[in-house]
């Protein structure tokens, strides 16, 4: 079945991008407040859908060394903070950007002083054609002539990290104008991923982590940095589990050599690099 995604060019869909998203904080809900339940001493993790594969075996190796189980709950990190927001039972929550953290900490839903940037990472173009040429952003490359017929893959410009450090990237390398109406939205970056793996979208936007998880598509240019704000990813305990010493115990874990190991090696950057 393919995955359903926002076609803002296609004047006979008319999904509106809150409605989406809303949909999307309701299911992370549910499936989250299921997931507490089970295990009083289960740490529940927010997480951005980014860090899948990384949290994963950082989770098990935890889990290994500890006893204590671990549940992984991934989306775009606005869906997450809203749910967090409307009081999901989460004891820890990683962004892709601040921005949705600050949110969080200026409502005092997270605890200021456990918060910290866990990793970094880098936005590029992939492909899923390995014979199309490689782009130097620094040409003004002919994005629109690449697509041919087809859409670029992005996550919701408006509201998913991924999604709006891309729009940011185009918009500053006076490429977004003529895409604007050849963007094909999904509700997280991994979407966007499996769209152009699965030859649904010639090319996508996404981070450089995401690519190096799926073999089927090809990097074929890296946005500059300097053309969207530094890709970071911060990590924090909500408010509510401040006292909680499992999910304190888990946030150094991640900040540890283990876990930092595991995060280089899935292509983050990490602080001490």
């Amino acid at each position: 079945m393919r995955p359903a995604f926002l076609n803002p060019g296609k004047a006979n869909l008319r999904i509106n991008r809150r409605d989406v998203l809303g949909l999307c904080v309701a299911a992370v809900g549910i499936n989250a407040m299921r997931l507490a339940s089970a295990n009083d001493r289960t740490i529940l993790v927010f997480a951005a859908a980014s860090l899948k594969s990384a949290l994963e075996d950082i989770a098990t190796a935890y889990t290994k060394a500890t006893g204590t189980p671990i549940t992984l709950s991934f989306a775009a990190s606005s869906a997450l903070a809203r749910q967090i927001e409307f009081g999901a039972p989460a004891d820890i929550f990683i962004s892709a950007n601040v921005g949705w953290m600050d949110r969080l900490e200026r409502a005092g839903l997270i605890d200021p002083a456990s918060r910290s940037n866990l990793a970094g990472n880098e936005l590029v173009l992939i492909a899923h054609d390995r014979t199309l040429p490689s782009v130097d952003f620094s040409a003004a490359p002919d994005l629109k002539a690449l697509l041919g017929n087809g859409r670029l893959a992005m996550a919701l410009v408006d509201a998913v990290p991924a999604g709006i450090y891309g729009k940011t990237a185009l918009s500053g390398l006076g490429l977004w104008e003529p895409l604007a109406e050849r963007i094909a939205q999904t509700d997280n970056v991994r979407t966007a991923l499996a769209l152009v793996a699965r030859g649904e979208a010639p090319l996508g936007i996404v981070y450089a982590t995401d690519a190096l998880a799926d073999d089927r598509v090809r990097v074929i240019g890296q946005f500059p940095r300097l053309s969207h704000p530094p890709i970071v990813y911060p990590a924090a305990a909500i408010a509510r589990k401040k006292g909680d010493g499992l999910a304190l115990d888990f946030l150094q874990f991640l900040s540890g050599p283990e876990a930092q190991g595991t995060l280089r090696a899935r292509g983050f950057r990490v602080p001490a690099d």
